[in-house]
């Protein structure tokens, strides 16, 4: 099932970085900024959450989510803050890149 919104299509990609479903980011990830590999988490990274701060659609084709991504590493803490953009083609939304806040 394709993502019906961007904010559901970044909510899908982290659920995929969770589980380390690198083929499902890969394939959700435009081709024109997607790397050629992906490296699996850690051992000893923990996901802890996901919270959306803002949705924004600029036109039919374009969006972009806000997002805040809580995790842990050798008992260290981490956040995750960035303003992520969205483009739709064929009908399917792809992450296109993001800017770190």
């Amino acid at each position: 099932m394709q993502a019906p919104t961007a904010e559901a299509l970044m909510r899908s990609r982290y659920s995929a970085f969770v589980l380390d479903k690198l083929s499902y980011l890969l394939a959700t990830w435009h081709p024109s900024t997607r790397p050629a590999a992906l490296d699996p988490n850690p051992p000893d990274l923990k996901w802890l959450g996901l919270a959306v701060k803002k949705a924004q659609v600029q036109d039919a084709d374009h969006a972009t989510v806000e997002f805040v991504a809580r995790s842990r590493q050798a008992g260290r803490a981490h956040r995750l803050h960035e303003l992520s953009r969205f483009v739709r083609e064929g009908g399917r939304w792809y992450y296109v890149d993001g800017d770190l806040t």
